[in-house]
């Protein structure tokens, strides 16, 4: 079984910066393919924010282009979203997902269980 963990969420000030990570462990060998970032507003349905490829080639939507960057690290299994210049509407929970092969069990998706990212005005 993989498991999706995300970390680095919390609080910060309108214009700050954080970045998020999410690892993926499994007790065999595990391969990350297509891999992305959501997040859900209060009342609000989970968006696709950013997707990363299993070669590297990321896309971003257009509410956080030029101030978000998804990035990968398959040699430690992560996949991470920088976020620049943050607004009070970027508030939600973020979520990893993605699609993962392991020798057990081939590839399935899977999703991380949420960080909270707070952003004051």
């Amino acid at each position: 079984q993989v498991q999706l963990v995300e970390s680095g969420g919390g609080l910060v000030q309108a214009g700050g910066s954080l970045t998020l990570v999410c690892a993926a462990s499994s007790r065999s060998f595990l391969k990350i393919n297509d891999a992305g970032w959501s997040r859900q507003a209060p009342g609000e349905p989970r968006i696709l924010i950013a997707t990363i490829t299993s070669r590297g080639i990321p896309t971003t939507a257009d509410s956080v282009k030029g101030r978000f960057t998804i990035s990968r690290d398959d040699a430690k299994n992560t996949v991470s979203l920088q976020m620049n210049n943050l607004k009070p509407e970027d508030t939600a929970v973020y979520y990893c997902n993605a699609n993962v092969y392991t020798a057990m069990s081939g590839s399935n998706d899977y999703w991380g269980q949420g960080t909270q990212v707070t952003v004051s005005s």
